[in-house]
């Protein structure tokens, strides 16, 4: 019964925020901006909240302080540089339902899977089958998101973009709206083990972050999910490697 009134709450919660999110993202500008903002300044205050729980030295709260700024800021300004109407939503629409996915994949794969845990001593309730879920939803996710545009089925544009089709940053053609559907699950596959295992890893890191803190939760502001850094923990890692990826990309 616990675990039925868990899921409750935590359906219930994450309905709440997918309409929160959602109505941001579809009215953008300055509401959008808003809306990262206001995210971005709770993950901070969270994350300055462990570091200082953590440690009582003044050079490793400094650092960690630094660190925090660094990678939330990074990643509120990749989600501000995604929704640019240069583009399409697409991109944007991508990242958030995978990374969603991912999380639903693993949680409901890890619960009625379990197995062996991955890292136990920092996130016991972690199970590789539960990361096999995750990467079988972001692959899914994408894959889905590739075909529908592919055929025409859906269409985000963005402000003053006249193409009813994803424009992939400002490039075209894209490769997904060519490509055979065979190459494009085969890309799909390796894109989504990439984001499942990015998304898993900054969920570790926050459980390794809550453990020096002695910490259940970042939080405890979204009844069944902690704080906002618990909610955007993979995002943001997945986020953070994206920016990487588009900075030091070949030009």
């Amino acid at each position: 019964m616990a675990a039925k009134s868990d899921l409750g709450i935590r359906t219930a919660s994450a309905v709440v925020m997918l309409a929160v999110a959602g109505t941001a993202v579809w009215l953008g500008g300055a509401v959008w901006t808003a809306f990262v903002c206001a995210v971005a300044v709770g993950v901070l205050w969270e994350w300055v909240r462990l570091s200082r729980s953590a440690t009582t030295n003044p050079a490793e709260r400094g650092f960690w302080n630094f660190a925090g700024m660094l990678y939330v800021g990074t990643g509120a300004a990749m989600l501000l540089f995604l929704h640019n109407a240069a583009f399409t939503l697409m991109p944007l629409l991508t990242v958030l339902v995978c990374v969603i996915a991912v999380d639903v994949g693993a949680y409901f794969t890890g619960r009625t899977l379990g197995g062996p845990k991955i890292a136990p001593s920092i996130s016991p309730s972690k199970t590789w089958s539960g990361l096999l879920g995750g990467v079988l939803g972001a692959t899914l996710a994408l894959f889905g998101t590739a075909l529908l545009w592919r055929e025409g089925a859906i269409s985000f544009t963005g402000a003053g973009v006249a193409a009813d089709r994803a424009s992939c940053l400002g490039a075209q053609p894209c490769w997904y709206l060519t490509a055979s559907p065979v190459a494009v699950l085969a890309t799909c596959i390796m894109t989504g083990i990439l984001l499942a295992c990015c998304a898993q890893a900054g969920d570790f890191f926050e459980s390794w972050m809550k453990r020096r803190a002695n910490a259940k939760d970042s939080g405890n502001l979204i009844p069944g999910h902690g704080g906002f850094f618990d909610r955007v923990d993979g995002l943001l890692a997945v986020l953070f490697v994206l920016a990487l990826m588009l900075l030091f990309q070949p030009r």
